[in-house]
């Protein structure tokens, strides 16, 4: 298949892009103008210039694709979605609709999250019919906010255009340039995380996520969601795991929740007084603590024979590529 993959320069974008050219598709990228594409290097990819904002651009990109992967995404914890978050999250994922439509594209992935799909109100995992309702704990930051009205917006402008949609959980694994999930095995090895808090997600090798999307394109049915997911546990259980791989001391101190609440609601005011996303604000700090964030890839195991394995040989490859690349 001729296939053009958005976001090829961020994490899952990047492994998947490796991953279809494993599988033996012929791959093309797109990049912005100043995006860095070197550490990709050794792979065969076409690279070409295309800003989400621009119709026309996409169309070029897109022309002779069958399959487009639409990975490409604004990703922070702002309080409120921010006009980037909206204009790249949102109104790109319309541009690209409006691109693979006008290009003839077969069929559409677009690489959602588990932040769009709802969190757990009775300890069991959710699957992909939850309903949406990070907002009612207080959960909705501007990226999970945007991430849902992406996939709102897409089924209510899709029509005839074929598409199928990937909700991944927390994942892991090398080509994290910027970096993004990777920051919690970087700050792990570096001995900077002061404790764990006993909040739990899910987390993913994301080489098997990048599988499970060509899979999904393979096999998927036009229209449905796939949650991507791996092994749920709880932060302290995860810092424990890149501990041991990283070869250092875990964390040992829990964080005691009104400090931590304390942190988040000084970023809250750095937000408001500055306009500018805070390192921490009182939503991350909801996440490090919440328990609902619970999630099951059966469906994606039935219908696309999606097999994920343990995370410790994401953690591990994620550690060598960031030595490798002098970002560790």
């Amino acid at each position: 298949m001729r296939c053009v993959v958005t976001g090829a320069t961020g994490l899952v974008g990047g492994n998947l892009a490796v991953e279809l050219i494993k599988a033996g598709h012929e791959v093309a990228a797109t990049r912005r103008g100043k995006s860095r594409v070197e550490t990709l290097a050794a792979w065969p990819i076409r690279w070409v210039q295309a800003e989400l904002g621009e119709a026309e651009s996409l169309r070029k990109a897109f022309e002779g694709a069958d399959w487009v992967f639409h990975c490409a995404a604004a990703v922070g914890i702002p309080k409120e979605p921010t006009p980037e978050l909206i204009a790249t999250n949102v109104e790109g994922t319309l541009h690209i609709l409006e691109a693979v439509r006008s290009c003839g594209v077969r069929r559409l992935m677009h690489c959602s999250s588990v932040v769009a799909v709802g969190l757990t109100e009775n300890d069991r995992p959710c699957d992909e019919n939850a309903t949406w309702n990070l907002n009612k704990y207080g959960l909705n930051d501007g990226y999970a906010t945007t991430k849902h009205w992406a996939e709102q917006k897409l089924r209510e402008a899709a029509g005839a255009q074929d598409f199928v949609i990937c909700n991944p959980t927390f994942m892991f694994g090398p080509y994290d340039s910027r970096p993004s999930s990777g920051r919690m095995i970087m700050d792990i090895a570096r001995k900077k995380v002061p404790g764990w808090t006993p909040g739990f997600n899910n987390f993913v090798d994301v080489r098997d996520v990048a599988r499970g999307m060509i899979a999904a394109m393979e096999r998927g049915r036009r229209g449905e969601r796939y949650i991507l997911g791996g092994e749920e546990m709880s932060y302290k259980e995860i810092f424990e795991r890149i501990a041991a791989v990283a070869g250092v001391a875990p964390p040992t101190i829990r964080l005691p929740e009104f400090l931590a609440m304390g942190a988040g609601y000084l970023g809250d005011l750095q937000e408001w007084a500055t306009g500018k996303e805070a390192l921490i604000n009182s939503i991350g700090v909801r996440y490090g603590f919440s328990k609902r964030f619970r999630f099951t890839s059966d469906k994606a195991r039935r219908e696309l024979g999606y097999a994920p394995g343990p995370i410790e040989p994401a953690i591990e490859d994620a550690l060598a590529w960031f030595r490798e690349q002098k970002m560790l």
